[in-house]
């Protein structure tokens, strides 16, 4: 499994909102060129992320982004789900009826718990400790 582009863009932004605080605009090329995401990119995700309901898109002159949230009420879970969608290992554990086996299958177990564990570890993790940790490792 890997995380795609869209989900590892969509965390750098959302952590660059998180470290300006809830309310605050942040300046959309800011965003971009601080956190090395494709300006056109950015764009499509800031959409993905206001359709969730975690940021505000502010147009105009002084216009950007702004988290709608705390982030201590944030989880990368939530943003990863914003862009990506469900998370999920494989067909049978988001749609067991794709599977015939899934009923007697002890390798969908197997998938349901290790599909249980990613998401609540994401679940746990919120932007405002991200932004502490940051600051600890940098010496701040």
């Amino acid at each position: 499994m890997r995380m795609s582009r869209a989900g590892e863009y969509a965390i750098r932004c959302m952590f660059y909102l998180a470290k300006q605080g809830c309310g605050v605009v942040a300046n959309r090329k800011a965003v971009a060129t601080e956190m090395d995401i494709p300006d056109q990119f950015l764009g499509k995700i800031a959409q993905q992320l206001a359709k969730a309901g975690l940021i505000e898109i502010v147009q105009g002159p002084k216009g950007g982004f702004r988290l709608t949230r705390t982030p201590d009420n944030i989880s990368m879970l939530d943003v990863i789900e914003a862009v990506i969608g469900p998370i999920f290992l494989n067909d049978c554990v988001l749609r067991p009826d794709s599977c015939h086996r899934s009923p007697f299958c002890s390798v969908h177990t197997v998938w349901q718990q290790v599909c249980g564990q990613l998401k609540a570890g994401l679940q746990d993790v919120r932007f405002s400790e991200l932004v502490r940790d940051e600051a600890l490792l940098l010496g701040k």
